[in-house]
């Protein structure tokens, strides 16, 4: 009772806070998914031309850098293939039309998209389905696919199969899977979204049994949840270990489903009564992972609109709020139902606004991300235009994590403008002495209204992320007319940024 009261005092004092006057940090983790199972969001059709599969995403990424976005969600395994170059997953059929058919012209979409997001100054997480292997019993598998090769790993449940979490090869395959993506591409984190154990199907138990004989590891058959659980802890804790020993900047996130446990079920869980959770129904204990810092952020996916009345918005935006445990809470944003849903809440242009208003008073709460991409174009409830006059307006850095790296990159010695009497170009200078840090980014341009200084704190004042030492004044986003003073900071690839150098006084006419 008195957990209730407590969520249902902080609900009272999140509504009555100014929502619609809430400011834009400097730094905010705003990221969007863009999906490819079944052709969802990219590409619009499996088979087509590399050429316009580039300018599609081209298309996506532009769209997304004018909004201010500054991280891609980028599904490249949705069903035990690739849309990446791989040794041990085939070509996705969503990519090429047929699963195992190698996409002409030498095209590697992870590749691409990485390079495009770092041009962009955003990151790029690549998504994974673990355990995924079929959508439907009728998808044509490659040669190459583990379910051809390992057949006995497999189980169908309902209309799908999947990899047996419960068998030790296949924790060690999923390993070795994401080890070749950290290893060969130059992303900034590993992501799985909801998808461990299946979401339940009415009156059908996963069928697991045969696993559950023979590596039970001391379990005894009334254990059965708590020895899912722990297959799933198993992957999670070996994954971690692996991407931190090959490459210990990348980052591994999860996306899991909104609600971690009811607390009818267990005590420290949401005031909430939902049908399906983490804990009982799909078997991770993303708490657990995020306490033992196993992972370095999570993402629920809070799919729920304010006022919900067993699954509540504020309810599980606050509860989540106090799981960082030293670690980054997102959170994930419904946007496909302003498309989709019917209630009325989802019929309103102030529903999402709102919501991002509360995740940014709660002190825990450092971002957010929206499912899914095509829904940001398709402009529901005139949400993208909020985004990029009011609520993305301001350019913001992702959140620094400090548990891998919190040292700032040298700064530049001077920055000195160049070019025939209009002076159209700034360089950034270096000295022999304090040379470039190997891990320097880019840099970041602030523009001041005083000569003196700047106000590196202020959103407001970045005007571009640039990963080129010289830059053309013409390109510079600043107000026509107005006398701007420059000043230039280096960011490394964790965000981490030195101190300010300038000055260089601007007129743009």
């Amino acid at each position: 009772m008195q957990r209730a009261i407590r969520y249902i005092l902080l609900i009272t004092i999140v509504l009555q806070t100014s929502i619609t006057q809430a400011t834009s940090p400097k730094r905010e983790f705003r990221g969007v998914w863009i999906a490819t199972v079944n052709n969802l969001d990219w590409p619009s059709k499996a088979g087509q031309s590399p050429k316009i599969q580039k300018r599609e995403l081209i298309d996506m990424l532009d769209t997304l850098e004018k909004i201010n976005f500054n991280a891609v969600i980028f599904q490249i395994r949705p069903a035990a293939d690739a849309f990446y170059r791989s040794k041990t997953e085939p070509w996705s059929a969503y990519l090429t039309g047929q699963q195992g058919k190698s996409p002409s012209e030498n095209w590697d979409p992870l590749q691409f998209i990485v390079e495009e997001c770092h041009k962009r100054g955003m990151e790029l997480h690549a998504w994974m389905n673990p355990f995924r292997v079929q959508q439907n019993m009728n998808d044509k598998l490659s040669d190459k696919n583990v379910a051809v090769r390992h057949p006995d790993w497999l189980v169908t449940y309902g209309n799908r199969t999947y990899l047996d979490p419960g068998i030790p090869a296949v924790r060690d395959y999923i390993n070795q899977v994401v080890e070749e993506v950290v290893r060969n591409y130059d992303i900034d984190a590993i992501h799985f979204d909801d998808y461990f154990y299946p979401y339940p199907i009415a009156n059908s138990s996963f069928p697991d049994s045969l696993s559950f004989k023979l590596y039970n590891r001391g379990f005894f058959a009334d254990q059965m949840d708590n020895w899912r659980r722990s297959n799933v802890d198993l992957i999670i804790s070996k994954l971690s270990n692996t991407i931190k020993r090959i490459k210990p900047a990348v980052k591994f996130g999860i996306s899991p489903f909104g609600v971690w446990e009811n607390y009818t079920v267990k005590p420290n869980g949401s005031v909430t009564n939902a049908g399906t959770t983490n804990f009982s129904s799909l078997f991770a204990d993303v708490i657990k992972w995020q306490q033992n810092g196993w992972i370095d952020y999570i993402l629920p996916q809070i799919y729920w609109e304010i006022g919900h009345p067993t699954v509540d918005y504020v309810t599980l935006a606050n509860w989540w709020n106090d799981q960082a445990f030293g670690r980054h809470v997102y959170i994930g944003h419904a946007l496909y139902k302003l498309s989709e849903g019917t209630s009325p809440a989802w019929k309103s242009n102030r529903e999402m606004p709102e919501q991002i208003a509360i995740s940014r008073k709660l002190n825990h709460i450092e971002g957010g991300a929206f499912f899914r991409m095509k829904h940001i174009d398709m402009n529901p409830q005139g949400f993208k235009d909020q985004l990029e006059t009011s609520i993305y307006k301001d350019k913001a850095l992702v959140p620094i994590m400090n548990w891998i790296d919190s040292i700032a990159p040298v700064p530049p010695k001077k920055i000195i403008a160049k070019g025939f009497l209009r002076k159209n170009k700034i360089s950034i200078i270096y000295s022999k002495k304090t040379p470039v840090s190997s891990d320097t980014e880019g840099y970041i341009i602030y523009a001041s209204g005083t000569k003196d200084s700047v106000n590196i704190d202020h959103s407001s004042a970045i005007v571009q992320f640039t990963k080129e030492p010289v830059v053309k004044i013409s390109d510079l986003n600043l107000p026509a007319k107005t006398k701007s003073y420059i000043w230039i900071t280096a960011v490394d690839r964790l965000h981490n940024e030195s101190t300010p150098v300038g000055r260089i006084k601007i007129r743009k006419k």
